[in-house]
Formats: structure tokens, C-alpha cells, sequence
């Protein structure tokens, strides 16, 4: 008969290998820089609802966009590049289009050891990746994402006193329409106002739609066969809920809906960009994947229904780019379900509940480690009675060892006459063979759910504990903690009763070698959570043993 505890070893160790594949699909090899100067497309065209069709209906207030190799970019020439600087953002913009071309998280490095180096979402020299938008308008002179705006100046920077920054760039047309895009940065906030203030000056109504759009190469890795973090695109609607749009689907089945309010957003391990609209608007989403010399781009974004400004009249289209850290704070402040990005998976249930309870115990001890011990005792503290009825079917296996290994020598040639033996022996002394992988099987959703707390939020990237453990996001550079770990799992193993089988005893005795190698690359953070549970499992499990035993 198989050990019921070398059942729940085998699960946990499978999960482990799950959970592994996916650690080598987030910390592996990165995809090669790409080459940038081949990374624009063409300008949309100027196709409006109610307007000559230029396209198909389907698609006609959509932006046009084609292949490179089709078309010619406009010329830069007399673009700038706009800097700008808050306490959390460092973003380029091009006067060219008004575009987010570059965007560097100033609070983010890189590595822990080169806080100089901070991390990069957006770029076009890189990596491919911009936010783009513009106007269209229906006798085809608005400014796009390609047109020339005119900056007062190179440089903004938050001033210290300051809450707030407003970069306006201004675009007019021979008709005598003014457009002022001004993009507006507060502290502490990587939530930008993008909007468009429109005088029109002409004798004639002026028909206008926005659009905006993410734009980005992605040369993928190999991807895990099983499990990994996500990098894509992802629309909400109120009606839908959080979906996604990876890259192959923008391509194949190129989004096209309409929905009041909602987001769009390309996401990534700890970050991401969106564009937000505004919530009363009736958006049209869509996707779209073009062919550059530089490989394959993708596209999601979104259009607002036509806008009718009559002569002499101002309106202003307002939007809202959201460039950061996927902090669940700010992102539900920001727009109703952006939190949703932090992607937990199918254990969601479990890791919202457990970041919230790490959230709050961290407000206290201001420590994510100490959050992390805190939170294992209490989850322990909750299992307590089913732990100890789990202890104590395994004590009382460990008094009835002698017994079985009579019946084990009585019946050695007739298996079947053995098991059902056996099967009469655990119910006469009330044992429950199946009650020493209990603690185990628990154990495994909130592992998993805790290694995705892990793995996906942003709090934990870089978060010190003590000593050596400078980010619990990552492995433990000296590999203590892993050792620590195989050593509470030799002491359990210990003091839980022999299997009877010798083959099921070798296996044992091998099994802390081989967690010990997989805990060696797991994130410190969730060794931790293992030691210490692990620890109270030895003390727990020591207590009632010698109870039931002092009993007999």
C-alpha cells in the first residue's frame, strides 16, 4: 500500500515543477533589442462615420493603418523630444504626434545594487513600445499621431512646492481650427491627463474623433509549457469584465466592440500602460498587428464617437494614460477594475484575501518578511484543529507500526489478503490513513496562491527582509533559507512514522535533497513562508505525538 503522505509529497511535487517552469519563463533569457528605425507606421487616415468610405464599414472611424513596406512615414524633420520629469515618471515626448515615446520609472531600478538604472516601459529606441494619439477629423486636416505640434518648451519638471504639471503642446490648422494637447502629471501619480482643447476658429462646424492607442514589438520567448506570467494586451468592459487580447489574437482576430467607459492596456510582469477613456463616452476598441522591417507590431487601442464643434465654438476631449507599477492602490483609484491587471490566475480567490492580510499587517511592521511569518502563523492558527486531528492519526500510525509490520510478514504473498488487514487494523484503533497528507494538500492552494502574490505584486519586487535577504521577490543569493527548508523537512520526516515498504523509505529519505534543490530558486519570499511553516509543523506535530504517547 502507497503511502498516503507520499501522495501529497508527490502533488506538492509536482506543483513545484509547475511552479518552477514558470520561474524560468519570468528570470530566463530576454529577447534581443530590435532594431527601432523600422518601427512606425503610417498615419491613419482621415475616414469618419458618415464620411466617403475609404474602408470597409466595419472598419471606416477606425485609423488606417499599413505596412511600412506600403507606405512612407512622414518626415520627422522639425520634430522635438520634450522632456519631462516628475518625482515617479521621466517621460520623452515627440512634438511629432504628441507621442509618449519614452517613459522610465524613477522609483524603479533595474537591480537593487544600481538604483541609478531604473526600469523603462516605454521606449522607441528599444524595444518597440509607445503610446500613441490623435485626432481625425472629417475634411482630413487634424492633427494625428504624425502631425507637428508646436512646444513652448524642451523640459518640465515638477517643481518641489508643486502638485501638479501641465505640458501643452499646440497644432493649427489654415482653417483657423487650434488644437492645445496638454498632458497633465501630478505627484506621486502615474495616472497623466491627456487631453485635447479644440477652439474652432473656422467659418465652417469642424468634425473631430480621438483615438488612442499602445503600439509595441514583442519578440517572445519560449514560453512555459504550464503556467507563466502574462504579457499582452487586456480590455474591461462593466458588461465583460477583464479579458484578454494576447498578440497572436490582435493579429487573427483583430478586436472590434463598442462599450461605454472601460480600459485598454498592454501588460507585463509588474507593469503596464493604459489608456482610459472616459467613463460616459461610447468607446470603440479594436487591435490590430502591422508588418514593419523590424518584425511584427501590435496595436490595441480605442476611438470616440464624431464630435460636432460649430464655428466659434470650444470643446475639449479628455482621456486618461495611465505608465507604472501595477500598485493596486493607485490603479483602483484610477479606473473601476485596472486593478484586475495584478493577474493572480485561478487561484485569485485566495491571493487577494492573502496580499490584502500581508497588505495590512505591513502597514504595521512595515517589514515584508516579519508580513510574510505573521501571516503563516495566522494561516496555521486557522488550520490548527484539522492539523491536529491529521497529528494525531499519524501518532497513533506511529503506535500500531509493529502490528502492521506482522501483518505485513503474515500476509507477504497475498496482497490483496494484506490490504484488506490492514484496512481492518486502521479501523479498529481509529486511524485515518490518509490523515498525515491532510496539512499537506491544505498547504498547496495557499502556496501557490502565495507564490503568485509573489510573482505578480509589484510591493514585493525588491522588498528587503533582514541580513542577506535584500528581495524577497528573488532566490535567496546564499541559498540559506533552501537548506533551512530541507532541514525542518528531514526533522518532520522524523517524527512522523516509517513506511513499512523499504522502497517507500528510500523515497523519503531522498525527498529533502530534492525539495531542498527546488526551493533553491524559488523566491526568498515563499521559502520563508515554507520554513516557518514548517517550523510550527515540527513544534505542533512534537506536542501532540508525545501526548498521545504518554496516553498509551
Amino acid at each position: 500500500m502507497v503511502d498516503a503522505r507520499l501522495l501529497g509529497y508527490a502533488a506538492l511535487a509536482f506543483v513545484l515543477f509547475l511552479i518552477y517552469d514558470a520561474w524560468v519563463q519570468d528570470y530566463g533569457p530576454k529577447p534581443e533589442p530590435i532594431d527601432s528605425s523600422a518601427q512606425y507606421d503610417t498615419a491613419p487616415a482621415q475616414a469618419l462615420p458618415g464620411s466617403a468610405p475609404q474602408q470597409s464599414q466595419k472598419n471606416q472611424d477606425l485609423p488606417q493603418i499599413s505596412g511600412f513596406q506600403n507606405e512612407v512615414r512622414p518626415s520627422s524633420q522639425g520634430s522635438k523630444t520634450i522632456t519631462v520629469k516628475t518625482d515617479v515618471l521621466l517621460l520623452e515626448i515627440d512634438t511629432q504626434g504628441g507621442n509618449v515615446v519614452r517613459a522610465d520609472l524613477l522609483k524603479y531600478p533595474i537591480d537593487i545594487n544600481s538604483p541609478e538604472e531604473v526600469v523603462t516601459i516605454l521606449s522607441s529606441r528599444e524595444l518597440f513600445y509607445v503610446a500613441q494619439s490623435g485626432l481625425q477629423s472629417s475634411d482630413g486636416n487634424a492633427p494625428d499621431h504624425y502631425a507637428l505640434y508646436d512646444a513652448v518648451q524642451t523640459r518640465y519638471e515638477l517643481a518641489e512646492e508643486a502638485d501638479e504639471l501641465q505640458v501643452p503642446l499646440i497644432w493649427r490648422n489654415s482653417s483657423g481650427v487650434t488644437v492645445t494637447k496638454v498632458f497633465t502629471l501630478k505627484r506621486d501619480s502615474y495616472a497623466i491627463d491627456v487631453d485635447y482643447k479644440i477652439e474652432n476658429g473656422s467659418d465652417k462646424p469642424w468634425q473631430v474623433s480621438q483615438y488612442r492607442q499602445l503600439q509595441r514589438n514583442y519578440k517572445e520567448i519560449k514560453k512555459s509549457r504550464f503556467i507563466y506570467t502574462y504579457t499582452g494586451g487586456v480590455i474591461y468592459s462593466e458588461e465583460n469584465k477583464y479579458e484578454k487580447i494576447d498578440f497572436d489574437e490582435m493579429v487573427e482576430d483583430p478586436l472590434d466592440r463598442r462599450f461605454a467607459g472601460g480600459w485598454a492596456a498592454i501588460i507585463q510582469h509588474y507593469f503596464l500602460s493604459a489608456w482610459i477613456p472616459n467613463p460616459d463616452e461610447q468607446t470603440r476598441y479594436y487591435s490590430r498587428g502591422i508588418e514593419t522591417r523590424g518584425g511584427q507590431n501590435y496595436i490595441i487601442g480605442m476611438s470616440s464617437p464624431v464630435r460636432n464643434i460649430a464655428p466659434g465654438e470650444k470643446a475639449e476631449l479628455e482621456s486618461q494614460l495611465f505608465i507604472g507599477p501595477k500598485l493596486q492602490e493607485q490603479l483602483k483609484a484610477t479606473a473601476n477594475g485596472l486593478e484586475l491587471t495584478v493577474d493572480y490566475g485561478l487561484l485569485t480567490i485566495i491571493s487577494q484575501p492573502l496580499f490584502w492580510l500581508l497588505s495590512k499587517i505591513n502597514t504595521y511592521v512595515n517589514n515584508w518578511g516579519w508580513s510574510i511569518i505573521l501571516v503563516t502563523l495566522l494561516i496555521k492558527a486557522a488550520f490548527y484543529k484539522l492539523a491536529e486531528t491529521s497529528y494525531r492519526s499519524m501518532a497513533r500510525m506511529r503506535q500500531v507500526q509493529p502490528k502492521i509490520m506482522k501483518l505485513r510478514e503474515r500476509y507477504a504473498n497475498d496482497r490483496q489478503r494484506q490490504g484488506q488487514a490492514m484496512m481492518e487494523l486502521y479501523k479498529k484503533e481509529k486511524i485515518n490513513p490518509l490523515g498525515g497528507c491532510l496539512p499537506m494538500l491544505i498547504q498547496i492552494p495557499v502556496f501557490i496562491a502565495l507564490y503568485w502574490v509573489l510573482l505578480e505584486s509589484v510591493e514585493m519586487r525588491q522588498a528587503p527582509f533582514i541580513l542577506w535577504i535584500k528581495d524577497l521577490s528573488i532566490k535567496d543569493p546564499y541559498y540559506v533559507l533552501p537548506l533551512i527548508m530541507g532541514v525542518t523537512m528531514y526533522i518532520q520526516q522524523k517524527l512522523s512514522p516509517a513506511p513499512v515498504d523499504p522502497i517507500q523509505a528510500k523515497v523519503f529519505m531522498i525527498l529533502p535533497f530534492v525539495f531542498t534543490f527546488f526551493f533553491a530558486f524559488f523566491p526568498a519570499g515563499l521559502v520563508l513562508y515554507w520554513v516557518v511553516n514548517n517550523t510550527l509543523t515540527i513544534a505542533q506535530q512534537w506536542v501532540i505525538t508525545r501526548r498521545v504517547m504518554q496516553q498509551e
